[in-house]
């Protein structure tokens, strides 16, 4: 009787509830996606850095396990001292530097002992470079500017003649010439970071602990140490951002559902004075009005998770080199959090029919 009750109360008011119900999809969208983007983000740049094939990192002693942010250079002559530790198989000196304009790191690299790191580069089109202002772009770069080998790119004021289309994963996305890196950052012989490939990757930990007797006071880390620092925990205002979406979101669902709920009692008024008048008990009311509410939860969460999927389709679509991760572990907290809101914004209206005088009720106009 009660959940015919409610549905038909659903079904006499179809454009509130498509809205109180979108407002829900909304919330639970908007967790997914910004988390999804968040957590996307950091582990595809930790994925790609990964892609690189080293198994030992080595930066100045000031550096950010956030390379974007590791500016110090190093002399090109470290990297000839490591070569020559035992278990050492190459080492590929890289200068990195960031291109404010697209947010994006370009490598410096020298060609060979990248490869001889990392394996030589899948190319989709064009080549390795063959000139200073060559460039190399993965195939998902090349796809969100639509760029084909042959034409040329500004960046770091800078125009670029783009060589070579690539598989995307080995580190960043833009490769130029070690020489040119320099060149642009005004220094000779430098490097930001020195990707290390041990014989076995087994050898990492002890090849690591050669370079820091080697080079004390340098930042020595193995990668799949580096690879658990790189978490969105780490990441400086991430978590914080992430919260703030988190409240605005339930905020939103707490007073759509608040104001949804509220109008309907109050429009309701005279059938909740004759279910009391029948004998309705308190608990009875406000179980009708908290079971709706779920019921609009309910359907909320599902058209929140189509949105999210769709939404997700669209960005990639047109900016294929952002990720977003939309996981199960999240789908569950962003209902858990649109369900608690719900219950939150339609406690105060079912108290509120609870506890209306069924002889007001029944003589409200």
């Amino acid at each position: 009787m009660i959940n015919k009750l409610i549905i038909s109360n659903i079904l006499y008011r179809p454009v509130r509830t498509a809205l109180s119900a979108l407002a829900v999809a909304m919330e639970v969208a908007m967790v997914m996606l910004f988390v999804g983007l968040a957590h996307g983000l950091v582990n595809d740049s930790a994925r790609r850095q990964e892609g690189v094939g080293a198994d030992v990192m080595v930066q100045p002693s000031s550096s950010s396990f956030l390379l974007a942010f590791s500016q110090s250079p190093m002399p090109l002559k470290i990297g000839d001292r490591i070569a020559q530790l035992p278990h050492v198989l190459a080492v590929a000196p890289t200068l990195i530097l960031f291109n404010t304009g697209a947010l994006s790191m370009i490598y410096g690299i020298d060609l060979d002992s990248f490869t001889r790191v990392s394996g030589s580069f899948a190319y989709h089109s064009g080549g390795p470079f063959t000139k200073p202002y060559d460039l190399l772009v993965d195939d998902l770069y090349a796809k969100s500017k639509h760029l084909k080998v042959g034409q040329t790119v500004t960046l770091l004021n800078h125009q670029f003649y783009v060589c070579g289309i690539i598989e995307h994963g080995k580190g960043a996305r833009l490769y130029i010439p070690l020489q040119t890196a320099e060149d642009l950052q005004q220094v000779q012989d430098k490097a930001t970071i020195f990707w290390v490939k041990c014989t076995e990757p087994s050898y990492a930990d002890s090849v690591a602990g050669a370079i820091r007797q080697l080079l004390p006071g340098y930042q020595i880390t193995s990668v799949q140490e580096w690879k658990t620092l790189m978490t969105s925990n780490n990441i400086p205002g991430l978590t914080v951002f992430t919260t703030v979406i988190i409240i605005i979101a339930v905020g939103i669902g707490f007073l759509v559902i608040f104001l949804s709920m509220y109008t309907t009692i109050t429009e309701r008024t005279r059938e909740i004075g004759i279910l009391k008048s029948l004998g309705a008990s308190k608990g009875y009311i406000i179980a009708v009005i908290l079971r709706e509410a779920c019921l609009l939860s309910a359907v909320g969460i599902l058209a929140g998770y189509g949105v999210a999927v769709i939404i997700r389709k669209i960005i990639l679509a047109n900016f294929p080199t952002m990720a977003i991760e939309l996981t199960v572990l999240w789908a569950v907290y962003a209902a858990v959090l649109a369900i608690a809101g719900s219950m939150l914004g339609a406690f105060y209206p079912a108290m509120r029919a609870a506890q209306l005088d069924p002889v007001d009720a029944l003589a409200y106009e």
